[in-house]
């Protein structure tokens, strides 16, 4: 066996990621977690001397796949916008061999899409019908592809800045379903829908809270600028709330620490995370109350997706 990992690039990842079964590799690996078999510490941010920017890193070990590792993504600063990548490196837990090297960027896109997805699919009303959608750009699409066959959406709703302007993207969107419609305000687009689903690089809020339904599932996800929150964290203490993984996720979710620190919300007021939820380990929502999950990004997703990666790449 080579010291040496496979090096896979952003071209090669795309073209192996359709043959990946990312549904099944998350459902499994949050039971593993649930079952204890996997191990997700904390990420770390550390900053650039001077004001560069930061770089988050993604440890974790998965015992059964037998393979652990880390991926790193930096944030760097420039005279324009950000520069923001991804890289994973995946090594084994027999030999201490590196495995893989590979560029994470729709790697991350895909499996954070595909934990939202997980989530809905645990946490939505089985009768859910109408999918609200703030954001436009790649994660977004990849968060209705990955959740457009879970329920039997009647309405499919997008908004973002600009859209309806943009013709290229409404193409992108129509391509997906012929349901999809575009409204004018963050607002329209979330009143009555089921599930919402924010899918933004916003640091600050991006929809007034008061616009979602008392039984509304909504979803968010994280970006590397600090205390990031797509939701008001004081909205926290009036939701039922889950996240990917309550060891880690409030110290790290901008609206938990800021709800935390501001509006007197406790992480010990979590329902639930993704590893109760695959192993029936917490009870799944009321009635009568919003219910908001978060995702913050973990390493076991990047693992998880990377070692599917290098399967499918050995079978090739």
């Amino acid at each position: 066996m080579s010291d040496t990992p496979i090096i896979l690039d952003a071209e090669q990842i795309a073209e192996l990621i359709p043959h990946i079964d990312l549904a099944a590799e998350l459902r499994g690996m949050f039971a593993e977690l649930g079952r204890k078999q996997a191990v997700q510490p904390a990420q770390t941010l550390t900053p650039f001397p001077d004001d560069r920017g930061d770089y988050i890193t993604y440890l974790a070990a998965q015992g059964q796949a037998g393979v652990f590792g880390a991926k790193l993504s930096p944030y760097l600063v420039t005279g324009d916008k950000p520069i923001i990548t991804a890289w994973t490196m995946l090594m084994s837990m027999e030999t201490g061999r590196p495995l893989l090297l590979c560029d994470s960027g729709q790697l991350t896109t895909e499996r954070t899409a595909g934990t939202t997805a997980l989530a809905v699919d645990f946490l939505a009303r089985r009768d859910s019908r109408s999918l609200a959608i703030i954001g436009s750009g790649a994660v977004a699409q990849a968060h209705f592809r990955h959740v457009q066959s879970l329920r039997d959406w009647d309405e499919v709703c997008v908004y973002s800045p600009g859209i309806g302007d943009n013709a290229d993207r409404q193409a992108a969107w129509r391509s997906l379903s012929e349901q999809v419609r575009f409204s004018d305000s963050a607002e329209s687009t979330v009143s009555g829908a089921d599930v919402v689903m924010l899918c933004t690089s916003s640091g600050t809020p991006v929809v007034n809270v008061e616009a979602f339904g008392p039984n509304a599932l909504v979803t968010s996800i994280s970006t590397n600028v600090a205390r990031a929150h797509e939701v008001d964290p004081a909205w926290l203490a009036r939701a039922q709330v889950y996240c990917d993984y309550r060891a880690t996720t409030p110290t790290s979710a901008g609206e938990m620490v800021l709800a935390t620190q501001d509006h007197g919300w406790a992480p010990e007021q979590i329902k639930g995370d993704l590893a109760e939820l695959a192993i029936n380990g917490c009870s799944l929502p009321d009635s009568g109350a919003p219910v908001f999950f978060r995702s913050i990004g973990l390493g076991l997703e990047d693992i998880a997706a990377a070692n599917a990666v290098l399967r499918i790449f050995d079978k090739s």
